[in-house]
């Protein structure tokens, strides 16, 4: 496993080494600054800036208190710029091939200076954007639905990653969000935090304040299973929230279950717990499974609604195309797996850069019909 985290890391990092070289080349060759020391500034600068992400994550699964957390915020913001910094410079290549191509005759500074910029007014936006939650509607008619559940509402909120770069104070914004939909139930379906060192207790202190009149229900996601899970649930449970381990509830005559993600990474893990749990597929029911897969078990078994997250749509382009590769139609949204209801939500926070470029963050208010 070491072996495994060791190659890992050292990828990532000659991945950086690879892009900060690359916005260097092309900035130099494109710009063309006016002396020897402003290069050589530049290169020290962007070699320094290259090992900064990976040792920050480093730094966040051992220790947090406030210079680490600044520290991984700005190197996590930066590997978020850095990737419209490496498209823009990609872009410059591609303008001028094909001015040469078109026999024309280039002009490499504005071809530089246009296309940086634009990589650094996306990026601005990205992190703006990131902080915008939204909130998103949607309807749903399940069959066996209880009468007194038609009308009801219930909040989906994933993928908060409350850690190093997000922290109580959004978790409050996020929580006022959600109190002025007045949903009837809240569903919490994973990656509540991000994984790093923390006090998890006093991360998710502020659902203290704040209870539906159904209730709250969380399942763990694949962040918490970055170390014990178990600190992670005791602490959501200390904060009012209900913890579903791979069980069923039956709350005023709708079917809730929640599946660990640790417990259903395998399709003999995921099929083992719903046989346990006993689904009725006469009567209406939903799902908390935090990565959006497993529907064919999941449907066979009589769900009628899954609700994941995980995907974040993506969170920043090009990364939204590939995760629409690996997760096709369920990468977000509503859609359907026979006669069962997926829904993926982006998720309200961000993992690494906190940063999002072609999709939003969200929490997502379902009414039941």
């Amino acid at each position: 496993m070491r072996r495994r985290i060791a190659g890992f890391v050292v990828t990532i990092q000659l991945l950086l080494f690879f892009g900060h070289w690359l916005v260097y080349e092309t900035w130099m060759y494109f710009s063309m600054p006016g002396t020897l020391q402003e290069a050589r500034a530049l290169q020290i600068a962007l070699g320094v800036l290259s090992i900064t992400f990976v040792t920050a994550s480093m730094l966040s699964f051992r220790f947090n208190n406030p210079p680490v957390r600044w520290f991984y915020t700005l190197s996590a913001t930066w590997i978020g710029t850095l990737n419209y910094l490496v498209l823009a410079a990609s872009g410059c290549w591609i303008v001028y091939g094909a001015e040469l191509l078109l026999k024309m005759q280039p002009n490499r500074p504005e071809i530089g200076d246009w296309l940086f910029a634009a990589g650094i007014l996306v990026s601005v936006f990205g992190i703006a954007n990131a902080w915008w939650v939204r909130v998103r509607r949607v309807g749903v008619k399940l069959q066996g639905l209880p009468e007194a559940w038609r009308g009801r509402t219930a909040a989906l909120v994933t993928d908060l990653h409350l850690g190093h770069v997000r922290g109580t104070g959004f978790l409050r914004r996020v929580i006022k969000l959600i109190r002025n939909q007045k949903p009837d139930i809240v569903f919490i379906a994973g990656d509540l935090y991000d994984g790093g060192k923390a006090d998890a207790g006093a991360l998710v202190a502020p659902w203290n304040a704040f209870s539906a009149p159904f209730g709250t229900y969380f399942v763990t996601g694949n962040h918490e299973g970055f170390t014990n899970p178990r600190k992670y649930i005791e602490a959501v449970k200390g904060a009012g929230i209900r913890a579903l381990e791979n069980e069923l509830v039956d709350v005023d005559g709708l079917q809730i279950l929640g599946v660990n993600y640790s417990d259903s990474r395998t399709a003999e893990q995921l099929q083992g717990i719903l046989d346990r749990a006993g689904v009725d597929p006469s009567r209406a029911s939903v799902m908390l499974l935090h990565v959006p897969h497993g529907m064919a078990i999941t449907e066979n078994h009589g769900v009628s609604l899954q609700l994941s997250g995980h995907t974040h749509g993506g969170q920043m382009f090009p990364f939204t195309w590939f995760t629409r590769r690996v997760f096709g139609g369920y990468t977000y949204g509503l859609s359907r797996f026979g006669e069962m209801q997926v829904f993926t939500s982006c998720g309200a926070g961000t993992w690494g850069p906190p940063m999002r470029v072609g999709t939003t963050p969200e929490i997502v208010l379902i009414r039941f019909e």
